[in-house]
């Protein structure tokens, strides 16, 4: 089932090339993605297009009459009954339907509303085209905001033929810049250091651009940055950090007031058994690029 709605009674520019994309699941991180993914849409005139995703899993689960879920805040283990099980998803896809259209309604976007069945991340990347933007909190309605990435989190980052920003609620203490996280010389660094121009344009932050080198690595990428940079008009600083743990990586960026990271999945920071502890422990928005 697809809903659509276009709101727009005034003259926009082009949509862009890539749609914003926004996985609801009824979460409290999924409604502050919505926002976060409504202002980027705006910011680009994209076209947005809501997922809502009936996990199959959870479904089958709740067939097998020893299955119990745990509540969330009491921590008390009850009875996973499939019929209210599937009470509750259709309610969430109802509120997801009107959270939508109320958040897209005067931003003037073209919205439409996917409605799936199976499992998550398959579904988003059935839809999802290189050129597109994912949105989706760090953990659904069944995880624990502020823990580990939850497992859909995960898939999409690792898989995802576009971007992915991991929303979480950013802290507003001595955190003021976009940050982007690159290896030395590397082709995917383009992608990442474009849209963190984009972000420190949208959201009025400055930018950093940190460049993970060895000793004998020469400057020449770092002026390549620093050109790049002048030629868009942003007077972003470019640091040379040493290649070092995902834990010393976290580290820099604390140091750096990051509000936001951008990080490409090439990044040798990903070979490191400690990237998803960095990502867990950074509670800040985080876009990972193919």
């Amino acid at each position: 089932m697809v809903t659509t709605t276009a709101t727009t009674d005034k003259p926009k520019a082009p949509l862009s090339a890539g749609r914003v994309l926004i996985l609801l699941d009824g979460s409290r991180l999924s409604h502050a993605a919505l926002e976060a993914a409504a202002e980027i849409a705006s910011a680009r005139n994209a076209e947005v297009l809501g997922i809502f995703v009936e996990e199959t899993n959870l479904l089958r689960a709740a067939g097998y009459g020893f299955a119990r879920e745990v509540g969330g805040s009491s921590g008390l283990a009850r009875p996973f009954d499939a019929a209210a099980l599937e009470a509750r998803m259709q309610a969430l896809a109802v509120q997801a339907r009107s959270s939508l259209q109320q958040t897209m309604a005067g931003r003037g976007l073209v919205q439409t509303l996917k409605l799936c069945r199976g499992r998550v991340a398959e579904e988003v990347l059935n839809l999802m085209q290189p050129e597109d933007l994912i949105v989706l909190g760090r953990a659904g309605w069944s995880g624990i905001p502020g823990s580990r990435l939850g497992s859909t989190a995960r898939d999409l980052a690792r898989q995802a033929p576009g971007d992915v920003l991991l929303w979480a609620a950013p802290r507003t203490q001595r955190q003021d810049r976009v940050v982007v996280l690159l290896n030395h010389d590397q082709g995917a660094n383009h992608r990442a250091i474009r849209l963190g121009v984009e972000e420190a344009r949208r959201s009025n932050q400055p930018l950093s651009v940190l460049i993970r080198t060895n000793p004998e690595d020469d400057q020449r990428v770092a002026e390549g940055v620093r050109a790049y940079l002048q030629s868009e008009g942003i007077a972003g600083r470019v640091k040379q950090v040493p290649v070092a743990s995902a834990h010393a990586v976290v580290r820099v960026l604390q140091e750096e007031g990051a509000t936001q990271l951008i990080v490409s999945r090439t990044s040798s920071l990903f070979a490191d058994r400690g990237a998803e502890a960095l990502l867990s422990e950074l509670n800040l928005p985080i876009t990972v690029t193919p």
